[in-house]
């Protein structure tokens, strides 16, 4: 599949500034109480993130990423490289590739959940297409619903830069549950 021809540092400097405005509304990470999240839909909890009534997780501090969008079936992350998310080859590692695919996919389906549900991942499957380096300056996993059942539901998600290259997709399975 041919790579779309994009204006991409146009796409860069909207991307930065969707990040900088997410970020000036989010609390400082941390993890919410039950009586926070109690009676709150997966969506309804992305919401109160982004509104800055919750806090985002940690993990996004811990591996330089951020939600940027939650819509019903949809997640979307941003990401940036750095020198500290590289292997021992002077590539980012792909444990980090795959943890920012792991959160676009997991939230998508999350987002779609009742207040009573839960989520884990149980399968999740990459595909590194191309290198990532410091010389990409962010990327985004976006990630889409296929299917959400009772039990289980499914979800694809795409890691891509700002010039429209994709560098790896995934596919996950995720187990659904009674929250308690």
């Amino acid at each position: 599949m041919d790579t779309p021809v994009v204006d991409a540092a146009a796409v860069l400097a909207q991307w930065e500034a969707e990040a900088a405005a997410h970020r000036a509304r989010l609390l400082p990470p941390g993890v919410a109480r039950p009586d926070q999240v109690e009676g709150l839909s997966g969506l309804q909890f992305f919401q109160a993130i982004f509104d800055g009534h919750l806090p985002p997780p940690p993990i996004g501090e811990t591996m330089d990423f951020l939600p940027i969008e939650m819509s019903p079936g949809r997640a979307v992350f941003q990401g940036t490289p750095l020198l500290r998310h590289y292997n021992p080859l002077g590539t980012v590692h792909g444990g980090w590739i795959a943890t920012l695919l792991d959160s676009c996919v997991g939230c998508a389906v999350h987002t779609t959940l009742a207040a009573s549900k839960a989520y884990t991942t149980a399968e999740l499957k990459i595909n590194y297409v191309r290198a990532v380096t410091q010389r990409v300056p962010v990327l985004r996993a976006i990630g889409s619903v296929i299917h959400v059942g009772g039990r289980m539901a499914t979800a694809e998600g795409r890691l891509v830069g700002p010039d429209g290259k994709l560098y790896a997709h995934a596919s996950t399975t995720c187990f659904i549950f009674d929250a308690s």
